[in-house]
């Protein structure tokens, strides 16, 4: 039986975790063997993990790659510590010295390198290794496979690296996996060099789930189902790339314009007071609503008249593809990889990044029945599940034979 490893940060709610559950669950377990290294072990994806999968057991030092630097000086682990804050000195160098703004990834990658020489090998042999999230620098030094994938889940233009650490980690992975072709493109754009090791792995995702989750709650007493309003719904972390900062601002001008609408936000994350800052501002407290965290957001899609996608950044939005498998009608903005993640006018709609011009096309389509019902038979005749990608990773391993 082939052996596969899978490395992991944790099993919060997030597009990426959702994705990792699709592909564990497409592999076939009568010829591969999954184990999977999670550097936390927390996260309420955990449950969904199929049985056939064996977890490795909790290693301590892999979860101070973003444990709060204050959290390991308390906890005592000093040489770790140490090691997160002349990482963080690494990047504010860095970013002065290249006149940019402190980017995550800088930071993550700093973190990776100077943590690295305190992280255990991975034991064992596996035929197929692969990063799923983060910096695969990891997945270079500490583990031993004959093919490593390491797995891109956004537009790589927007992630401001450092070139030279990227090069360490890429020059030495087997496969560079992005989550869309345009993916794919915007990221040899970047490195030209690493053209025959990029590759395409769509988003793996059970429609069955999808729709099972989906009639599992009653949300009526968080969502206004009088048929007073038209509901939108928005899912994703609250993150500038996200684009929920807007939000209020897009509402209060489709307000203006006579769209009696109420927009429902399920997430979580830094930006949460900058979100609420702008609803006050806006003064759209009873149309712009913050539902937090939910394990389970299909209800809240299936509830909706819009699923919107507003954001300033993708790699292939999770989201909008469950919401099409939902045979709702979807609007994204026209970020960069927009037209990989949907046909415009065919099942969704892109709509403007500029907040006027956005809240004009999601007026103007909600205004138009027959041009919904079309989206939504559309979404209907369409397979998203992508089960079929998981067999680009078999040949792979068969290739490296």
């Amino acid at each position: 039986m082939k052996r596969i490893l899978v490395t992991m940060t944790s099993m919060y709610i997030g597009g990426a975790e959702r994705s990792l559950i699709g592909l564990l669950s497409a592999i076939d377990y009568t010829k591969y063997q999954v184990d999977l290294l999670l550097y936390r072990h927390e996260g309420e994806f955990l449950p969904f993990i199929p049985r056939q999968v064996r977890i490795l057991p909790y290693m301590p030092q892999y979860d101070t790659l973003d444990r709060p630097i204050k959290n390991l000086l308390c906890s005592r682990r000093f040489l770790f510590g140490f090691a997160r804050l002349f990482a963080k000195l690494r990047t504010r160098l860095y970013c002065k010295k290249h006149s940019i703004q402190k980017t995550v990834w800088v930071s993550l990658q700093n973190n990776t390198r100077c943590i690295l020489p305190l992280l255990p090998k991975i034991k064992g042999t596996y035929d197929v290794a692969i990063g799923f999230l983060g910096i695969h620098a990891i997945l270079v030094k500490k583990v031993t496979a004959k093919i490593k994938l390491g797995w891109i889940h956004t537009d790589y233009g927007q992630l401001a690296p450092n070139p030279k650490m990227d090069r360490q980690v890429y020059d030495r992975l087997d496969y560079i996996v992005n989550v869309s072709q345009e993916c794919t493109n915007i990221f040899v754009q970047q490195y030209p060099q690493y053209k025959k090791k990029a590759i395409t792995v769509e988003n793996i995702l059970s429609p069955a789930f999808v729709r099972q989750q989906a009639r599992q709650l009653d949300v009526s007493k968080e969502m206004d189902l009088s048929g007073k309003y038209k509901l939108l719904c928005s899912v994703g972390r609250f993150t500038k790339e996200k684009n929920f900062d807007n939000v209020p601002d897009i509402c209060r001008r489709m307000l203006a314009k006579g769209c009696n609408v109420k927009w429902y936000i399920i997430g979580y994350g830094a930006d949460e007071q900058l979100i609420k800052e702008k609803i006050r501002q806006c003064g759209v407290e009873r149309h712009v609503i913050l539902l937090g965290k939910k394990i389970n957001p299909y209800p809240y899609i299936e509830g909706c008249d819009l699923y919107v996608q507003p954001s300033r950044a993708e790699g292939k939005a999770v989201t909008v593809r469950e919401a099409q498998m939902l045979c709702k009608p979807v609007a994204i903005a026209n970020f960069a990889t927009a037209r990989s993640q949907l046909t415009d006018g065919v099942d969704g709609m892109i709509v403007p990044m500029d907040n006027d011009g956005c809240a004009r096309a999601l007026v103007e389509l909600l205004g138009d029945p027959e041009g919904l019902r079309r989206l939504c038979k559309n979404c209907a005749q369409t397979d998203y599940s992508n089960r079929a990608e998981v067999e680009k990773i078999y040949r792979l391993e068969e290739k490296a034979l």
